[in-house]
């Protein structure tokens, strides 16, 4: 499909149509992702105020047949946000729209733009007496519009679901420039085909989320959070059980931390206070939010005297304070941000069965280890069988030295996921990182129906081109 540069010609017809103040010098931040992987182009900025300039721009870009980058916070870790290859695009940012447009406390629902950024929609569900749970490590800088469009997951899925199971419905402006008007606050809408899931998780493929309404959820009135060592990853799962069975759904989460993890904090984030000594080699940290009349920290105590009994704990940790509960979550927080210091060879956002993750991380360890003196941080939301399997390189060596051990890493991986049954794209997305791994791995009937959407809904092939599908 042939697709034309956004140049100064393109850049003339937007100013004509929608005055000066629409276009901005693209800064270097806009051609960046976080793990520096991939170093994208631009050949023009566009921040439009409204949904109706987010329209006209598109339209325009449809008519010229120039290719559209949808721009959130720029935190994706796929590359969805930046395109390396290619016709110059035209990258638009939703910053601009940030508004919180509207709050329905007694139907828990908030209208977001898509470029309001998640930690000011967390506050705003917490002056109306809600919370909206979707939590990230990137919550102070990513924007409800890119947390949609790829479907985010983050430490409460296990409780409250991924972003596709908090939206009840989008505004959206589809690629030839219409607006979708399907900002619902019903719950029930059976009126043909699902737009809303279909936007969601197309990374900006299919269209551009310009508004969300969102769910909102009671506060809790007691939050509980502990941390407790584990024998093992086995011993992990029992305790997830065992918590579920004497605390149901008030688990809103339950992460899997491993000692490197911790060992790398220690080196290069000495300032996070760690709630051991000596790291063990595996823990989980626990959170609960209890209703009125019940006491966290009792709960977390009953659990841990009955795991005890049953040989799933050995020592723990519980907060006492809001300032001890946000000292416990720091430790997970900024395991990333250690990852990224210490920079990564291979970092790997996969599922499987929550079951068959002691076999998984048993047999990644072999197959890693057969590939080298790699050092492996494995963690994440053990709740919903999503792991971040993250290989490095030896102390005292960089990953540039590995280069060339990436892929067949990667390959290792992602090959024993698939036999796994598991997903090589848990919640990060496809972006351009992944179109090969999607192809390799992907069922054949499910790409047709995507390559078969895509061109029915983007026939020009504008929207995002290679990402999620490759480009042709």
């Amino acid at each position: 499909m042939h697709l034309n540069p956004a140049d100064e010609t393109f850049a003339e017809t937007i100013r004509a149509r929608l005055g000066d103040d629409i276009l901005r010098p693209v800064e270097p931040r806009y051609l960046e992702e976080p793990r520096r992987r991939f170093a994208g182009q631009a050949g023009l900025l566009a921040l439009p105020r409204t949904v109706e300039q987010v329209a006209a721009l598109v339209r325009l870009a449809s008519e010229a047949r120039v290719p559209v980058v949808p721009y959130g916070g720029g935190t994706g870790l796929v590359a969805g946000q930046v395109m390396a290859e290619g016709p110059a695009p035209l990258i638009l940012s939703l910053e601009r729209m940030r508004a919180i447009r509207a709050v329905y406390p007694t139907e828990n629902i908030l209208i977001a733009e898509a470029g309001a950024v998640l930690a000011d929609i967390q506050a705003s569900a917490e002056t109306a007496n809600r919370l909206f749970p979707l939590s990230l490590a990137a919550q102070g800088s990513c924007r409800i519009g890119g947390n949609l469009a790829t479907n985010a997951g983050g430490v409460n899925v296990l409780r409250y679901g991924n972003a596709r199971d908090l939206c009840l419905g989008l505004e959206a402006v589809l690629p030839n420039g219409d607006i979708w008007h399907g900002l619902g606050r019903l719950r029930k809408d059976n009126t043909g085909y699902d737009l809303r899931n279909l936007l969601i998780g197309s990374e900006g493929t299919l269209g551009v989320i310009t508004a969300a309404s969102l769910k909102l959820f009671p506060r809790p009135a007691g939050l509980g959070t502990a941390i407790f060592q584990v024998a093992s990853p086995e011993a992990a799962i029992d305790l997830l059980a065992l918590a579920r069975d004497h605390l149901g759904e008030t688990v809103s989460a339950f992460e899997l931390i491993h000692k490197q993890g911790l060992y790398f904090l220690a080196e290069v984030l000495p300032d996070v206070r760690q709630p051991f000594d000596t790291p063990p080699d595996w823990s989980v940290l626990i959170e609960l939010g209890l209703p009125a009349g019940h006491e966290p920290e009792a709960a977390l105590e009953s659990l841990f005297v009955a795991a005890e009994a049953r040989g799933q704990v050995s020592d723990g940790v519980i907060a006492q304070s809001a300032a001890q509960r946000d000292a416990l979550w720091s430790v997970r927080e900024r395991i990333p941000e250690a990852n990224r210091l210490i920079g990564s060879v291979s970092s790997h956002d996969i599922s499987v069965p929550i079951s068959r993750i002691p076999d998984f991380i048993r047999q990644g360890g072999e197959a890693i280890a057969a590939l080298g003196p790699f050092r492996v941080n494995c963690f994440g939301h053990l709740g919903d069988g999503n792991l971040h399997y993250n290989v490095f390189p030896p102390k005292g060596h960089v990953r540039g030295e590995f280069d060339d051990r990436r892929a067949a890493i990667k390959r290792a991986v992602h090959e024993l996921v698939h036999e796994f049954e598991g997903s090589v794209s848990a919640e990060h997305g496809v972006g351009r990182l992944k179109t090969g791994d999607l192809e390799r791995y992907g069922d054949p009937a499910k790409l047709s129906a995507m390559r078969a959407i895509k061109a029915a809904l983007d026939p020009l092939g504008i929207m995002n081109p290679g990402a999620v599908l490759s480009a042709v």
